[in-house]
């Protein structure tokens, strides 16, 4: 008797567990955004402000200094993509 009790408790156990991992509820499929954040045409003029800068050329500003930086010569390229409508997201925020 002790044994059939035992068998019992175990397929109660399997049951619960089958229960537990039987099916997940249905998962809600998201809209997908657009695959670019930037234009290809931005990234041209980012292209354009590199090669400027690597040839020494690229000036910043009003001051007119040349641009050594390689993440200046990117913001420099951004921005007149911008400036110009190009599908470009808006800049970081400063804290």
């Amino acid at each position: 008797m002790a044994t059939k009790k035992a068998t019992a408790k175990k397929a109660i156990k399997r049951k619960a567990a089958k229960k537990s991992t039987s099916k997940k509820a249905p998962s809600k499929k998201t809209a997908k955004k657009s695959s670019r954040k930037y234009s290809p045409s931005a990234g041209k003029n980012v292209e354009r402000e590199m090669h400027e800068m690597k040839r020494g050329k690229l000036k910043s500003g009003r001051s007119g200094k040349k641009v050594t930086s390689r993440k200046q010569a990117i913001a420099i390229g951004l921005s007149e993509a911008r400036k110009e409508g190009k599908k470009v997201p808006p800049p970081p925020k400063k804290s």
